[in-house]
């Protein structure tokens, strides 16, 4: 059944191309829908099929991975190594099957499925239906194709597919202003990033002579002395390799300094923001830094400087979300937050946690991102959490599904947040990183209470919205509903794939682990976790709750019994603070201040030399010069050139007149003149003599 795996990227793409090309504007709405959700299901149902395939063969058991080679994509032939070692460089157009895509396909697939179906019901009145269902399913087939990919450049592929349909799907309002600025804000921060991913594999390929993963990291285990040899800039081949990946991951995954685009993405509709934020486009970095964590496991300060990166955008995103009045904007800081612990993670050698948390996260951010949008459309549109309230009552399955999704993220046991997020912070500890540890923990107290911050404004206490908006409050309809409550369920068992074995008591039940082990490579000289005890686990375990309850606390006694007064009373009292935290530490100020402007001069600048000096002083320059010599000549031509001419014909016509009366044909004067002639002849013969 695994050979079926062509069929998972391909359905979405078939999709895309019925709805986007061959019949648009000629299939009713009932038909985008029928091809739009059908696609994409088929697409799950053709992944379980090959998962289930893979899983059940000997490949697997065998700790193998299945590859299915379509066709040579890039016969490049051979190649020079450097040292006159040469390589057959071939990279087919192949796919790939192990613990880690099987992971974020079925991720990818089950919750990109669910809001296709939820985007039916919210977006069954909007103009551009079927534009908008094509865009998805571009977005869902390019996401699986860099998911599959079983080397670079397919998952290159796909990783700009994703760029250019985050471009498309966040600008989908393109007749409103701010969207497509947004579109282009995304699609151009990402380019940054991308230029250094470019930038490492054309490294590896200059290496290893190859681009396909499986011959990439046998080799870098095979021969880590190559790898950690000193290669540029004073880094190592494998630093050198993962710093460059990293910076792509950086884009891609919105961690600082290249988050500020993934706010901004609030601006397309909200099922895109759950598609983007859950299950695609975000959680490609975290992939390739898992992924090739053989490098990253060789290059110890690059992973520090991984961990670091994730600690500090956790840290920040976090406070920045306490302070945010849009509900989606509240919901994207946490993303961002979130996905800064994935990094930590996998800096501190966790990857195993960090694609843990990537696959729960996956479900309580989806809910909260689609529970969001039924918000949103029971509220006529308003996203500002300070006009709302009291919509508990109002949106009882709303407001049961956000809630859970809510204790999820909080890391309230049992939960799926709980053990994903228990088992990063545990790495951390257990690997002695404890300033980041306190960081991991200080943001989790962070995240509950900001996330309960919105429960509270968004459904509890008085309604604070217009009276319209109060008689039109209602619960969204089924299909939109329906996929909360799957989510819902995912969000409380989600978790329990990885029950460490600290809860057991002893046995080891935590089947993610054993799952991934065969992807995380075994090279000499990898740190593993400092041994900890059990009752020290259980003390980090306590802790982390605690923490995670104390925020829920502090959230519940401040918007839990004084709602938006507790926002204006922490206003009044600090209001540096406040301002600062609601102007997000004026990043992006900063960068339209320095970066955004100084692009702007230097285009400006450059805009001005080509017109004022390349148009003006050259090419217009030299097309006065042209037109001058071309009037010269025509002068010369016309009265030097033409002029001899005319005089030499002038001349000629002349003389013929004169010569003309010699050609009379009357005999009488022919005689004369022969008379003359003669006549002068004598004359002259006698006076000669």
């Amino acid at each position: 059944m695994e050979k079926l795996l062509w069929l998972v990227p391909l359905l979405p793409f078939l999709g895309a191309l019925t709805n986007g090309v061959l019949l648009k504007g000629r299939i009713s709405q009932r038909g985008v829908t029928a091809v739009a959700c059908g696609s994409v299901g088929l697409s799950l149902l053709a992944a379980l099929a090959s998962i289930g395939g893979y899983l059940t063969n000997g490949a697997f058991a065998g700790g193998k991975p299945f590859e299915l080679v379509l066709w040579s994509w890039v016969p490049a032939g051979l190649v020079s190594l450097g040292g006159g070692v040469l390589a057959d460089l071939q990279i087919p157009f192949a796919f790939l099957l192990d613990p880690l895509s099987s992971v974020m396909l079925f991720v990818v697939t089950f919750v990109g499925f669910l809001i296709h179906v939820y985007s039916v019901g919210y977006m069954g009145h909007e103009e551009g239906y079927q534009r908008y269902f094509a865009y998805l399913n571009l977005f869902m087939g390019a996401m699986l194709l860099l998911v599959l990919g079983n080397n670079f450049l397919v998952t290159f592929v796909g990783w700009e597919g994703v760029g250019l349909c985050s471009y498309l799907l966040i600008g989908f309002y393109y007749d409103q202003e701010f969207p497509p600025y947004a579109g282009r804000k995304a699609f151009i921060v990402n380019r940054v990033g991308d230029f250094a991913f470019l930038t490492g594999l054309f490294a590896l390929v200059s290496q290893y002579g190859t681009l396909e993963y499986r011959k990439v990291i046998e080799a870098v285990a095979a021969n880590p002395e190559k790898a950690t040899s000193p290669y540029l800039l004073g880094l190592s081949l494998a630093s050198f390799v993962a710093l460059c990946l990293f910076v792509g991951a950086m884009g891609k995954s919105a961690q600082i300094p290249l988050y500020v685009w993934l706010p901004d993405a609030m601006a397309g509709p909200t099922p895109v923001s759950a598609l983007i934020h859950a299950a695609t486009m975000v959680t490609a970095g975290v992939y390739i830094v898992v992924r090739m964590n053989v490098l990253y496991q060789l290059a110890p300060g690059v992973s520090l400087f991984v961990a670091g990166i994730g600690a500090a955008t956790a840290l920040m995103a976090a406070t920045i979300g306490l302070a945010q009045n849009d509900i989606k904007k509240v919901l994207a800081y946490s993303t961002v937050s979130q996905l800064g612990y994935m990094f930590l993670a996998a800096g501190v050698g966790a990857y195993t946690a960090a694609i843990f948390h990537l696959g729960t996260h996956a479900f309580f951010k989806a809910l909260l991102f689609l529970g969001s949008g039924s918000v949103i459309h029971a509220m006529s549109g308003e996203q500002n959490m300070q006009k709302m309230g009291g919509l508990a009552k109002h949106l009882p399955v709303t407001y049961r599904t956000f809630l859970i999704a809510t204790v999820a993220i909080a890391g309230i046991p049992p939960l799926a947040g709980f053990f994903s997020k228990d088992e990063i912070l545990a790495g951390a500890f257990g690997g002695g990183h404890y300033l980041l540890w306190t960081v991991g923990l200080l943001t989790a107290g962070l995240t509950a209470c900001y996330m309960f911050r919105a429960v509270y404004l968004t459904f509890h206490g008085e309604f604070r919205g217009t009276h319209e908006q109060a008689h039109h409050l209602h619960e969204s309809p089924k299909v939109m509903t329906v996929p909360l409550m799957i989510l819902a369920v995912g969000a409380v068992v989600a978790g329990w794939v990885g029950i460490p074995a600290v809860m057991t008591f002893g046995k080891d039940v935590n089947w993610l682990h054993h799952f991934l082990g065969p992807v995380i490579a075994e090279v000499p000289e990898h740190g593993g976790e400092h041994a900890m005890s059990h009752a020290l686990k259980w003390v980090l375990i306590a802790v982390s709750v605690a923490v995670a309850v104390v925020g829920i606390g502090i959230a519940r006694r401040l918007w839990g019994t004084r709602g938006v007064a507790a926002d204006d009373a922490f206003k009044a009292a600090f209001p540096a603070v406040q301002r600062t935290l609601e102007n997000k530490y004026w990043v992006d100020e900063l960068y339209d201040a320095t970066i955004v402007r100084a692009t702007w001069a230097t285009a400006a600048g450059l805009h001005r030399f080509d017109a004022s000096f390349i148009d003006g002083l050259l090419v217009n320059g030299a097309r006065h010069v042209t037109v001058a010599v071309s009037m010269v000549s025509g002068f010369f031509d016309k009265y030097v050139v033409d002029g001899l001419v005319n005089l030499v014909g002038w001349l000629s016509r002349q003389g013929s007149r004169a010569l003309r009366s010699a050609q009379s044909g009357l005999l009488s004067q022919y005689a004369l003149a022969l008379t003359v002639g003669v006549v002068a002849l004598v004359c002259l013969y006698i006076v000669m003599r």
